[in-house]
């Protein structure tokens, strides 16, 4: 019997990197072994990623050395960065630089790292219809991912790029369907009339597998995913349909988010500005189909709507 490749997990308690653990430990073929790295190797998530088989190791993106020695032996390794737990995104590219430094210490022979496009190819820093955030991003969260591609390039680590999008679960909280004053049942999205590109977190790990069972021939290249590709009244078109009420689409203008005030807003509007200004070069980029041909069992937003049902009882 061949012996199995290792695949390291950054994040594999998590979302992303959850769907990508589960989907190693799923598959019938036993192509791969699964190393879960995690901070918390006692959290209940990581020990029930143990039960079912998973070598779990604890190591910390803020100390390389750590990631060293969780990478030693590995075939290839998937890296997530945290944004969003500190929004900051200096830390983020001194993860990115620490993980790209321990897979080429590794010599890992296939990385894939979780990433974003740069919104300033095309909203230059001097586009003065939103601001430039911390002197030099448009959307941090996009850009300084976007920055950190080279660092695994200039590592020489062989690396694909798997480009998200938007989360199918950010209509479970942020952008929920809620009750206007009226007494309508709405969704509320700043995008007009353009297409959002959004995928279910689980098979943003899915896709990585395909990915991983492609192997060396996806090296060097982007994968731009999405689950489904659109608009907001057929976002609330596919709600009234799954819940069995009238839900309308009530777009909120870019400057009505921004005035919300919680922390990385501005952050969120300008990539709102970005997904619906940009929507040939975003959405452009994201065939269904496509991605459909290395995750097979991936979700449209139908698909997703009808196994969450019952998180929107009572709306």
């Amino acid at each position: 019997m061949t012996e199995q490749k290792i695949i390291a997990v950054v994040g594999a308690t998590g979302q992303q990197g959850g769907g990508l653990a589960r989907a190693i430990l799923d598959d019938p073929a036993g192509r791969f072994a699964l190393r879960a790295i995690t901070r918390r190797a006692d959290s209940e998530a990581a020990q029930a990623l143990a039960a079912r088989g998973a070598e779990v190791v604890t190591a910390d993106l803020d100390d390389e050395e750590s990631l060293v020695k969780a990478l030693q032996g590995a075939y290839g390794a998937y890296f997530v960065s945290a944004f969003w737990e500190y929004n900051d995104v200096e830390r983020e590219q001194k993860q990115a630089r620490a993980m790209a430094a321990a897979a080429q210490s590794a010599g890992l022979r296939h990385v894939i790292w979780s990433t974003l496009p740069d919104t300033r190819l095309h909203l230059r820093l001097d586009d003065d219809r939103v601001p430039t955030l911390n002197g030099r991003y448009k959307v941090p969260h996009f850009d300084g991912k976007a920055e950190a591609d080279a660092f695994f390039v200039d590592a020489g680590v062989p690396v694909t790029f798997l480009s998200t999008t938007f989360y199918f679960e950010s209509f479970l909280d942020f952008f929920r369907p809620v009750r206007d004053d009226d007494g309508v049942l709405a969704l509320h999205l700043p995008m007009g009339d353009r297409k959002l590109p959004a995928i279910a977190a689980e098979d943003i790990g899915r896709t990585a597998f395909g990915v991983f069972e492609r192997g060396p021939e996806l090296v060097g290249r982007t994968i731009s995913i999405s689950g489904e590709n659109l608009s907001g009244e057929e976002y609330a078109a596919a709600f009234t349909k799954e819940l069995g009420q009238d839900v309308a689409y009530r777009p909120i203008s870019i400057e009505a988010l921004r005035a919300q005030g919680f922390p990385g807003v501005d952050d969120l509007a300008n990539m709102f500005f970005y997904y619906a200004e940009y929507e040939s070069v975003f959405a452009g980029a994201r065939d269904p189909e496509a991605v459909r041909e290395l995750n097979p069992r991936l979700q449209d937003f139908a698909t997703w709507l009808a196994a969450h049902h019952d998180a929107f009882k009572g709306l």
